[in-house]
């Protein structure tokens, strides 16, 4: 029969309280592999290679277009205007007009170069968006219990705008400022030679102090991430528990605690500007000294011959075109390090497994062997612990036959819910094997999984949405007469009619429009419409009052019939249900018995039952 067993964290931890947190799970940042950021970044814009290559086309284009209107300077002063002293009006009004074509052309190009980047930038922000999302969904309940979803929510918001930032605005600069490099650097050296090379030394200092605004801002902007990320979860955690904290007055201790995280968060966005304008005033004395040398020279030059005063002047211009750009990379480099930063934490999150994966070869569940709705259900040798380290469910070996209810009792922090979770598949057994009519639970599909097993927790979790999309969840191609059908078993029917659109009815953001007790029914007929073998109810009828209970009861009596159920509940009217009873004490199962022969005995169960009547009379 059964072997010790202990509990489950959160609600079955052995002390009764939830096991302390993995250390992984305490920061901010999930550890993500080496060269796993490069490598997401590369699945994002592989899809749009094509895209990527024809808009960088168009700003390669469009940099021509506007680096060419020095060199006409250069050509007006040097050849237009002394043939316009000899009466010759082509030369100038060539300029002119090349000039007014570079200009429309550079225009055009930016138009079109910009379309076509926000397309790009969208489609990978959509697939990104969408990968958070699918990926969060498919990780297992563990994480979920650890990692909150303030942070989930960081990512899919506060990190994906830090790389929309980038992919709009940051690349764009930086490709400009490379572009500007190479024509320049080379225009300069093939306009004259000396101040080329004058003008190419200079990028030494801007390059050392690139370098070092890098690293500094870097760990700026990590800090900063990693600071609006606790602030959203502090304002997430506030918000899903508003009604305790007004119920104990928690408002000025929260607000106190939102205080701290909203100024650390204030001096890290603080440190990142810091940064920024060290980089930029550093970067603007370089340029100003470097073009005010090459202009005393080149005035000198100019004076004695050797230089063209329209080399000069276009010198001088193309400088300003160089070293104004570098100005902006300082806004490349603070998208890029902000963007850096959070897509290293989203490629963490990406990069973590299920730990209850699917298989890779499923099977399918054995035909019923009887007319019986229900499954044998097999615990083979199943040990259990959490990987925050030691075991809490010891090797025991449970059978529960086709078609029998089971109730589980026992007090808080007993290892009920241990038995739920692993039946359920939220967790995988450390050792031994959880079947179903002979098939391990982990050689099943997700989807034949739900379909075998289905769990109603005490949460009675409702999402917006009408009353039948809720109900029809297990079950989305159900008719409204399937629906209605299930609702009136459960005894679910006659509230849902009277609410202003009946089955229609907006629920609301967690079933708000409807009671605790109210949700609790709508569940039930969730479970009883999806029709599962094996149900497993935990504490799904601790939000009912004494007349809810009862109808449940009664309603139980019919859907579980033949069905093989799985019921945790602390509420011993529950147990009347139940062909068999497992009583769990201190985690291990300490009775296992028919509910009138353990009331008749001696026993734990015997002296909880005695107290639950005495608490009644």
């Amino acid at each position: 029969m059964t072997a010790p067993a202990t509990t489950a964290p959160d609600t079955d931890g052995p002390d009764g309280r939830p096991p302390a947190p993995d250390d992984s799970f305490d920061r901010d940042v999930l550890p993500a592999p080496p060269g796993a950021t490069a490598a997401l970044l590369r699945s994002l814009l592989a899809p749009m290679r094509a895209r990527v290559a024809v808009t960088s086309l168009l700003l390669l284009l469009q940099q021509a277009a506007v680096q060419a209107g020095p060199l006409l300077v250069a050509y007006a002063l040097d050849r237009a205007v002394p043939a316009l002293r000899d009466g010759d009006h082509g030369p100038l009004i060539a300029v002119g007009a090349g000039y007014l074509l570079c200009a429309l052309a550079g225009g055009a190009l930016q138009y079109a170069f910009i379309r076509a980047a926000a397309r790009v930038n969208q489609d990978v922000l959509l697939d990104l968006r969408g990968r958070i999302f699918r990926h969060a969904q498919a990780l297992s309940v563990d994480f979920h219990e650890r990692y909150t979803s303030g942070r989930l929510i960081s990512r899919s918001t506060t990190d994906v705008e830090s790389l929309r930032e980038l992919l709009s605005e940051g690349l764009q600069e930086l490709v400009t400022v490379v572009l500007s490099f190479v024509y320049i650097s080379a225009m300069l050296l093939w306009l004259d030679l000396g101040l080329g090379a004058v003008a190419v030394a200079s990028f030494g200092p801007l390059y050392l102090l690139v370098r070092s605004y890098r690293r500094r801002a870097g760990q700026a902007y990590g800090r900063r991430s990693t600071a609006i990320a606790a602030v959203i979860v502090r304002f997430v955690e506030t918000m899903n528990g508003i009604r305790p904290v007004r119920a104990f007055r928690r408002e000025a201790v929260n607000d106190a605690g939102f205080a701290v995280l909203n100024h650390r968060h204030e001096r890290a966005n603080g440190d990142a500007l810091l940064e920024m304008a060290r980089y930029v005033t550093g970067s603007r004395l370089v340029a100003n000294t470097a073009v005010a040398g090459l202009v005393l020279w080149g005035a000198y030059r100019v004076a004695d011959g050797t230089l063209a005063l329209g080399v000069l002047a276009a010198a001088v211009l193309y400088l300003r075109r160089l070293y104004d750009p570098i100005d902006r990379l300082g806004m490349f480099l603070n998208s890029y390090q902000s963007a850096a930063a959070s897509l290293e934490k989203i490629a963490g999150l990406l990069a973590q497994v299920p730990t209850v994966p699917e298989p890779s070869v499923p099977r399918e569940l054995p035909p019923l062997a009887s007319d019986l709705p229900g499954r044998e259900v097999v615990f083979d040798g199943v040990a259990f612990g959490y990987r925050t380290g030691g075991e809490v469910l010891p090797r025991f070996d449970l059978t529960i036959p086709a078609g029998q209810t089971v109730a589980v009792v026992g007090s808080t922090g007993a290892g009920k819910s241990t038995l739920a979770k692993l039946l359920a598949r939220f967790y995988d057994p450390t050792a031994g094997r959880v079947l179903l009519d002979g098939t391990d639970l982990r050689d099943l599909a997700v989807p034949e999984l739900r379909r075998g097993v289905v769990m109603v927790t005490q949460e009675a979790f409702l999402f917006s949405g009408t009353v039948a999309d809720n109900i029809a969840l297990g079950r989305p191609e159900a008719t409204r007469e399937e629906i209605e059908r299930a609702a009136k078993a459960i005894g679910a029917h006659d509230f849902v009619a009277a609410l202003p659109d009946g089955y229609d009815t907006d629920v609301r953001k967690r079933g708000g429009r409807i009671s605790a007790g109210q949700r609790q029914l709508v569940s039930f007929a969730r479970a009883l419409l999806a029709d599962p073998a094996v149900l497993i109810l935990d504490e799904a009828t601790s939000s009912l009052d004494i007349p809810g209970e009862r109808a449940v009861q009664r309603a139980m009596g019919t859907v579980l019939k033949g069905r093989t159920a799985v019921v945790i509940a602390h509420r011993l009217s529950t147990v009347e249900i139940a062909d068999r009873v497992l009583v769990m004490e201190g985690g291990r199962i300490v009775e296992d018995g028919s509910p009138a022969d353990l009331t008749a005995g001696t026993g734990r169960f015997a002296d909880l039952h005695r107290a639950w009547r005495e608490s009644l009379a």
